[in-house]
């Protein structure tokens, strides 16, 4: 069952990720980041308050946030500056580079993972678990090419410096949330609604000294539709994937090589919505990573 809320999580990644693409373009990131966790934070806010004044309705739903001490507030925090740091990293970098080049470098992130799930977590993976990841990281690095055919020389461009760093913090956070969900026992909708706030916060103190100061930079800022939906749209895949993170059979490796089947909707959707270049070259790469989820999966 974890393997198939997994699928969800990576269905509704992939609809954010589209939704990311058109709301960084041309566009102001911080406040966009912002305003995506805002919206996300807002979904789970009826949630907080039913949990106060209506207990036993939100238990019923499934949707009650429970009681948490001052310590396990510390541990979501720092999973909230992990993924700060992430998000203001790939979208800075999803704002300068075509989608096609982004979805596929952050769909290495398996390979951070897999090697933290086996030193921390003691996974033990397979032979040809081995054989996908490693065609994972080769498939990547055939992007790189194809990057430099678009003007995208991946040593001398600092915006693939940061989506790989954004892929590692990530990654990092990723594993945590294996520490949060099956060793502090964190429901969902209690891990996502402090999450949410927590991050709300430090994304509004880097505004206040990057952005609010600033008139130029915020007449910059466009609404658009697709903002407040790229929250919505994670907040929701993040549900499935905690969810599925709640069974203790559940390999953090697997889930995280799961995920990547994201790209599918990235790279051959949002290629066309967006055209962008050499989508056919893409391809091959492509096929190489799902090769490589499909060995991790189901081995």
């Amino acid at each position: 069952m974890w393997m198939y809320l997994g699928l969800l999580a990576a269905l509704f990644l992939g609809l954010h990720n589209l939704c990311k693409k058109h709301a960084v373009q041309n566009n102001e990131v911080f406040p966009v980041v912002a305003v995506t966790i805002a919206a996300g934070f807002l979904v789970f806010l009826p949630f907080y308050i039913g949990s106060i004044y209506a207990p036993d309705v939100l238990k019923n739903m499934g949707f009650y946030i429970t009681s948490i001490p001052l310590q396990t507030h510390g541990f979501i925090f720092i999973k909230s500056m992990l993924m700060a740091s992430s998000w203001v990293l790939a979208y800075q970098a999803l704002k300068h580079l075509p989608i096609t080049i982004v979805t596929p470098i952050r769909s290495a992130g398996p390979f951070f993972t897999f090697i933290g799930a086996i030193c921390i977590y003691n996974e033990q993976p397979n032979a040809l678990q081995w054989v996908g990841f490693f065609l994972i990281i080769f498939s990547v690095m055939l992007y790189s090419k194809i990057g430099k055919k678009e003007g995208i020389v991946f040593k001398r461009n600092k915006w693939v410096f940061a989506i790989i760093g954004a892929t590692f913090f990530g990654s990092c956070s990723g594993l945590y949330d294996k520490f949060l969900v099956q060793s502090l026992f964190l429901n969902p909708q209690t891990l996502q609604f402090w999450f949410c706030w927590y991050t709300l916060l430090i994304l509004l103190l880097i505004l206040a000294f990057t952005w609010f100061p600033y008139k130029e930079k915020r007449e910059k800022f466009k609404w658009r539709w697709t903002t407040p939906m790229v929250g919505i749209l994670l907040q929701t895949a993040d549900y499935f994937y905690f969810k599925a993170l709640q069974d203790p059979e559940a390999l953090i490796m697997l889930l995280s090589a799961i995920k990547r089947s994201q790209i599918l909707i990235a790279v051959l959707v949002g290629g066309f919505i967006f055209k962008e270049k050499n989508k056919r070259k893409k391809l091959i790469p492509l096929i190489g990573i799902m090769a490589g989820v499909f060995l991790i999966l189901y081995t």
